[in-house]
């Protein structure tokens, strides 16, 4: 990441506390997204529900974070890119769903074409998910 983490909290005017900045560092640190009640098993006692919940759901609102449905319908969160702010998400890129270790990875690397919708219509948030087997358990079979 080109900011800090303290940055990126201060720049969209939040304070800079000990859980945001957990919460921030597990998402960050993974490759894959990351679903709220594995955030909470692995922040312990360190964070409760409730906070974990609104920490999430602000980092959503100042687009530093962007939410991703599993295939069980389970919401996982991934940072955002650096473009994202708290009027408009730019986190248009494929979602790759692993049907064997249902992780969901963020494929920033391939671009979506522009979509031409019809007259009078405006999109709001794209979602593109593909199925499929990950390279991680592709590896093991």
């Amino acid at each position: 990441m080109k900011e800090s983490f303290e940055e990126i909290l201060r720049k969209n005017e939040l304070k800079v506390t000990g859980p945001r900045l957990n919460v921030l560092d597990i998402v960050a640190s993974r490759e894959a997204a990351i679903s709220q009640p594995v955030l909470e098993k692995m922040l312990g006692k360190d964070i409760d529900r409730v906070t974990l919940y609104r920490i999430l759901k602000t980092f959503e609102e100042k687009g530093i974070l962007h939410k991703v449905i599993d295939l069980n319908g389970t919401a996982n969160y991934a940072i955002c890119s650096s473009s994202c702010t708290e009027h408009a998400h730019h986190d248009e890129h494929f979602h790759f769903n692993c049907t064997n270790c249902l992780n969901v990875y963020c494929m920033n690397d391939f671009h979506l074409p522009a979509l031409q919708l019809p007259k009078g219509f405006t999109a709001q948030s794209v979602n593109l998910a593909i199925s499929g087997v990950c390279k991680h358990c592709n590896a093991v079979v």
